[in-house]
This record gives C-alpha cells, structure tokens and sequence, in this order.
C-alpha cells in the first residue's frame, strides 16, 4: 500500500498540472508523439497498403514507415487528446511496471515472508526510473516478461503466462527490444535445455508466440523493407565514422558510461547502489564463502561489463565492416544495453537478499533518490509547480503553443483562403513536430526511418548552410533523422524560444527547391534579417505570453 502511495506521490505534480505538464522533449515530444497523433488525426493508423501515405509529413510519408496501428500507444490517441495520452500512458506503464517488478521478486528471489516490504521497495524502484514512456513496455515490461518465461521453465503454463508474453509487442518498439529481447529468450531456452537435458515445449511455445505476434504487430514494417521493399531507408547512408569518435579512449568512455549510468532512451540511471549492495554484501560475507559469492555476483557484472564493451565500441566495429556491407549500420544491433536495467535490478535483489534491515533500507532509499534525482521530467514538473520552470524548458502547452499557430494557420486562411492541407511548410528553430501536433503540412520533420530518395530530394533545399558548417553538413549526410531546416548560425539549436530573440544574419536558402516540393511558407522561431535574399517575404510575427516561440512567417516569392 505503502508503494502504491509512493507511486501517486510521484505522479500527482502530472495530475495537477495536466497540460503544463513538462514532458520529455529531446527524441520524445519532438519525434515519438506527432506521429501516432498523426496516423490518428489522418485516418491511416491501420491502412497497411503498400500505396497510403501520411500527407502531412514530408509530403507523404510511407505509412508503413510510421509506428505500428496496432500498438496500445496508437490506440490512446484514438480515445484522449495528445497531452492526455501522455499522462495516462505514464501512469499506466509505471503502475503495471511495479506490479511487475514485485510479482517477478516475490515469486523468484525474495520469496520470504519477511522480504515482503524489500519486495515493494526494489518494485517502486523499478517503477520510478527515468523512462521514455512514450516506449511502453520496452523496458519496464521485462519483468513482466522474465517472470512468464520463469513461471513456464517452472511448471505448467496458465493463462496470464501467456497473456504477458502476447501482450509485450502489442506495447513495446520492436526496433530498440525486439531482437534483443527475443535473442535473449532465446538463450534461457538453450540455458535449459542445456541443465535439464531436456527441451521444454512451453518455453518453445513462449518464443514461438512472442515472435508470432510481433510479426503481427510489425508486419507493415517487415513487409515494406523486406518483402515489397517498398522503399529504400535513409539510414542506408548512415556513416558511423563521421558521427561517432574514435579510437581505444573514446570506446572505453562509452563503454564506462553504458555500465556505470546506461543510456537515456534505456534508463540513465547511475548505478551506486546496486554496486554498494553488492560491495556490503562482499564484505560481510565470511572469506571461506567469498568465492561462491564472487561467482553469483561476478557472473551477472560480467556480462553487464560485456554488453557496455559491445554497446560503447559499436559504432567502431560498424565503421570497420560498413564499406563493404554499407546496410550493416541501418540497424542498431548495439542496443542490447536495453536489457541492462532489469539485469541491474536482478543483481540488486540477489545483494538485498544477503543484506541486514538497515542496509537493505539504506541502499532502497539510495535508489530511490537515484531515480527520482535522474528524472529530469518529475523535476522540471516539480519546477513547474513551485512557479521557476527552467526557461528552455517549456511545458506541454507552452511547447505546443496551439493558440499562438492558430493565429499563424488564421492568418494564411485569410490572406490565401487555403486550409492546411493546401500548402506545405517548412520549421527553422522549432522542431517540425510542433507545427504537426497545430496540424500543419510539414516538408521536414524528425523520423527515425523514410525514404532515402526523399532526403536527396530535401538537401539541395538547406545545401548552402551545411556547406557553411562541417559539423551540420556531417549531421545531415551521415545521419539525417533530423530532416530539418539548417542555420549555420543557429547550429543545433533548434529550441530557439521567444525570449532569446534570435536574428538569423545570412540565411542560404533555396526557394526553387522548396517550391518543387511544394513548399510555400517558412515558419521560423528566429527572424530573418533579409528574407528576401533568401527568396522570401516576411507575412507576420506572431506571439502570446503563453507561447515558448515567437514564429515569423516567411512566404516562398515566385520567380
């Protein structure tokens, strides 16, 4: 009960401040959360032919590029609005997480009756790290996972054995789990057999239907890249070697931070009790029986240790094999480190398992301000609600700003008497999925898989401010998700909120290219000092007090 409490506490700042809610903007608000609100809003979330489009990003996007229609989070958006999805979706992931957590703990390695209250603290734990909800199950839902393929090895299977292993995919993305979670399966199988000398049908029948509904799930995507081969992906361009450092440090760094904090979209937790619990328990332990503890903790640390080794010198072992097999880097097989949090928690309740109350309390309190000091969405909203929000990082409404682009869409409709759907824009300072969630046509956007074609067709638009920055140029080409508007001026800032009062001096534009993609205005967050050396003509400035951005509007001139 107690746990359950904790879980309210940490989810009330969301429940009070509902759309001025600060939410996760960086790889979240800016590319997860448009597009599922998108495939909604136009109608195509489970229109699988091979021909449907989503019209309102990159001037038809490949549906089939897009997240699954049959994913949960899809289907949110078809019942709350955008902000609400997020919420619920908060809520819903962290309570199931904990749930999860605590029966995978009680039912395997902290089964006795006076491990109860440890149970629920390691779960809360759990329940608490910093996560990108927007992913669903990805991560938390291992446990829940785990405890179904443990349940199978151990006897017979019931229903909701099954009901866990089918459900996973349904709320989990394939690309950043699936394989690894699958590979990982399927080596506890091989384990099995290997000690049994016997293969158990259940646990076969368990990898057989995960596999079975993720082919379900995800069969638009296997069929457009492998089958149909609808279209050829921009991350065949990918170039590690231009993106990522190199050399014997700069791997060992990466490794470090993979083992000692994880990495962000998988849990950026730093790990110091999970290692002092383990350091406690070593200590205490009598030096005759030293060795057998070694061997149980040791062999879990050591594949954590060699998941970081894999996952930091990733990018190196791409670089070296990419010239001659260019599509090995269009898939990410580095993120097997999307296991590492579940495998920190084992080894964690193996150490309190061994621990006296006070150090088992010691090292739960520790965790849990680990977690919540590492959750820059709970602290920001904690801000919110105290009145200092940080000021680059606005909430939900504020970020979304719909007043603010309704007078910019009003404006157009005025002028021009054309609806959304009629003209194509592009985004310089703001990111593409802010004027989306306002229901604009964008030519660029945030996308973790599209058309190589159409990034050929996008780049002679920005050429001229990659050729000013080697830094943008080697963003672009060599990676590319960010298919956006450039400023050599601007860098990567592509936050730029009303109060910085940003003037782009020289901005390279090409307007014929932009008209061939059918583009016709420019929604910028910083002013253009002489638009029409770019081809342009400044319509309006449009702001409110509610509004992070100030948007200048630029019209493409015709020639």
């Amino acid at each position: 009960m107690i746990t359950l409490l904790g879980l309210l506490v940490f989810l009330l700042p969301f429940a009070v401040l509902q759309d001025h809610s600060y939410i996760t903007i960086d790889d979240n608000l800016e590319a997860e959360f448009a597009i599922p609100y998108l495939l909604v809003k136009q109608k195509v979330a489970l229109d699988y032919d091979p021909t449907t489009v989503l019209p309102a990003v990159m001037d038809g996007l490949p549906r089939n590029a897009a997240r699954s229609g049959l994913n949960v989070t899809v289907g949110l958006f078809e019942m709350l609005p955008p902000w609400a999805v997020y919420l619920v979706q908060q809520a819903l992931v962290r309570l199931l997480a904990l749930v999860a957590m605590y029966a995978l703990l009680r039912r395997h390695w902290l089964r006795e009756a006076h491990q109860k209250a440890v149970a629920a603290g390691v779960a809360l734990c759990w329940a608490l790290l910093p996560l990108y909800t927007m992913y669903g199950w990805s991560v938390p839902g291992q446990a829940g996972l785990l405890l179904a393929f443990l349940e199978l090895r151990r006897g017979p299977a019931r229903w909701w054995h099954w009901l866990l292993i089918g459900s996973f995919p349904l709320w989990s993305i394939f690309a950043f789990v699936g394989p690894f979670v699958l590979a990982a399966l399927g080596l506890f199988v091989v384990y099995d057999w290997w000690q049994t000398r016997r293969l158990k049908a259940r646990l076969v029948a368990g990898l057989l239907l995960l596999l079975g509904v993720y082919l379900v799930v995800e069969w638009p995507l296997f069929y457009s890249l492998l089958l149909a081969k609808q279209f050829v992906p921009h991350r065949l361009e990918f170039d590690m070697r231009r993106i990522t450092p190199m050399g014997l440090i700069e791997g060992l760094r990466s490794a470090a931070q993979f083992f000692f904090v994880g990495q962000y979209h998988a849990s950026r937790f730093l790990r110091i009790a999970v290692l002092l619990a383990v350091g406690v328990v070593m200590l205490r332990t009598p030096a005759g029986q030293r060795t057998k503890q070694l061997q149980r903790f040791g062999s879990w640390l050591l594949v954590l240790v060699g998941m970081a080794l894999f996952s930091g010198f990733y990018p190196q072992l791409v670089a070296a094999v990419q010239t001659q097999v260019p599509a090995v880097g269009a898939f990410n097989f580095g993120r097997f480190h999307f296991l590492s949090p579940l495998i920190w928690f084992m080894v964690l309740a193996l150490a309190l398992r061994d621990l006296p109350v006070r150090w088992q309390v010691t090292v739960i309190g520790l965790q849990l301000l680990v977690g919540l000091g590492m959750n820059a969405e709970w602290l920001n909203n904690l801000r919110e609600l105290a009145g200092r929000p940080r000021a680059q990082e606005p909430n939900y409404a504020a970020y979304v700003s719909a007043p603010l682009f309704e007078q910019v869409q009003q404006t157009i409709r005025q002028q021009t008497t054309l609806e959304p759907a009629q003209y194509r824009v592009a985004c310089l300072g703001f990111p593409p999925a802010v004027a989306q969630l306002n229901d604009f046509y964008t030519l660029d956007s945030y996308q973790n898989n599209y058309p190589l074609s159409y990034k050929h067709k996008f780049r002679p638009l920005i050429a001229g401010e990659l050729a000013k920055s080697p830094m943008l140029q080697a963003y672009f080409d060599a990676w590319g998700n960010r298919c956006f508007l450039f400023s050599a001026e601007l860098g990567k800032d592509f936050r730029v909120g009303a109060f910085q009062q940003r003037v782009v001096q020289d901005f390279t534009f090409d307007p014929s290219t932009f008209r061939k993609l059918r583009g016709r205005y420019v929604l910028s967050a910083a002013r253009l000092a002489q638009p029409a050396q770019s081809g342009l003509r400044s319509v309006g400035v449009f702001s409110r007090p509610d509004a992070y951005w100030r948007i200048y509007l630029y019209e493409v001139m015709n020639q």
